[in-house]
C-alpha cells in the first residue's frame, strides 16, 4: 500500500496522472491502476474523474492530508533503521522552546533516555517562529511549542501539559501582594517579551489581543536579559508554564484569564 500511496500523492500534488506517471517512471495506465487499487482496497472512492481532469472527494482530501504524514514518517523510520544497520546511532532531533519554563519535557527526556539508552539527543532553541522553521524544513522532528502556531493538520500535536500561565516579576513589585492577577490590572507595568527583532509584531499582537495584555512592550534576545530586566523592576515576564516557586530576586504570580478576577479560570498553555 505504501507504493499506491505515493502514486495517489503524485497524482494530487501534480494535479495530473499523466506527469505523475512521469515523475514516477511508469505509464500512465499502471498509475492510474494502482490508484483504482488503492481505492478499491479502502473501500471508498477519493477522486471523482471527469474526462481528463480529477478532484478529490472530501474522504480523498482528509486521506491525502493524513496519508502525507503516514509516508513522512515512513521514510524517516526506514533511514534511522538504516543507520542503525550501518552500525550509525539513532539520533532524535527535538526543537525546545526558549522561554518556557516547566519542567515536564525534562521528566520526559530522562524516561526516554532510560528506555532508549542507544538513542541520542540533540535539542535547538529556538522562538515560535523558529520552531516552526525548524519542523517544516525537517531539522528537527519534534517541538516543543504551544498551540498558537503549531496546531493544524500538517503536523501531528500531542498535548505534553496544560498548566496555568505566570508572570515573573521583581521580588520588590507590588504585584507580589496579590494572589493572583488578570491582565487589565498590569496596564501600567511594561510586559517584556523574549522574541527577535522579525517576530515582536506577530509575539506582541498575541500578547495584546489573546492573553489580554494592555501594557507597553519591552524586549529581549533571550530569558537571560529578560530575567534582567525583571530584576531591575523593568516590567514583567509571561511565562508559559513552569513552576510556582522563582529563583530569587524574582517573584511568580498566577496570571488569570481576561474576565473578572473573582473565580476567573487561568490561561492554559
Amino acid at each position: 500500500m505504501l507504493k499506491q500511496l505515493k502514486y495517489f500523492q503524485s497524482v494530487v500534488r501534480l494535479g495530473s496522472f499523466s506527469a505523475a506517471a512521469e515523475e514516477n517512471f511508469i505509464s500512465q495506465s499502471a498509475i492510474s491502476q494502482q490508484v483504482q487499487s488503492l481505492e478499491r482496497e479502502l473501500g471508498f472512492a477519493l477522486l471523482v474523474r471527469k474526462n481528463r481532469s480529477f478532484s478529490l472527494t472530501p474522504a480523498g482530501e482528509y486521506f491525502y492530508r493524513k496519508s502525507l504524514l503516514l509516508t513522512a514518517a515512513c521514510d524517516r523510520m526506514c533511514a534511522e533503521a538504516a543507520k542503525i544497520a550501518k552500525g550509525e546511532a539513532a539520533n532524535l532531533k527535538i526543537g525546545y522552546l526558549r522561554t518556557y519554563a516547566g519542567g515536564e519535557f525534562h521528566r520526559a527526556l530522562a524516561a526516554f533516555s532510560a528506555r532508549y539508552p542507544d538513542v541520542s539527543v540533540s535539542i535547538a532553541y529556538g522562538s515560535h517562529g523558529e520552531l516552526c522553521d525548524m519542523l517544516s524544513e525537517d531539522r528537527v522532528e519534534i517541538t516543543l511549542n504551544d498551540q498558537r502556531r503549531l496546531f493544524s493538520d500538517a503536523y501531528e500535536n500531542l498535548i505534553l501539559a496544560a498548566r496555568p500561565s505566570l508572570i515573573e516579576v521583581s521580588a520588590h513589585s507590588p504585584i507580589t501582594q496579590m494572589a493572583a492577577v488578570a491582565p487589565a490590572e498590569l496596564k501600567n507595568f511594561p510586559c517584556i517579551l523574549i522574541a527577535p527583532p522579525p517576530e515582536r509584531e506577530a509575539e506582541q499582537e498575541f500578547s495584546r489581543i489573546v492573553l489580554g495584555f494592555p501594557s507597553e512592550f519591552l524586549y529581549a534576545e533571550n530569558l537571560g536579559e529578560a530575567r534582567l530586566l525583571v530584576a531591575g523592576s523593568r516590567g514583567f515576564l509571561p511565562l508559559e508554564g513552569g513552576e510556582r516557586q522563582a529563583a530569587e530576586p524574582l517573584t511568580r504570580v498566577p496570571l488569570l484569564a481576561q474576565r473578572d478576577k473573582k473565580g476567573a479560570k487561568q490561561w492554559q498553555h
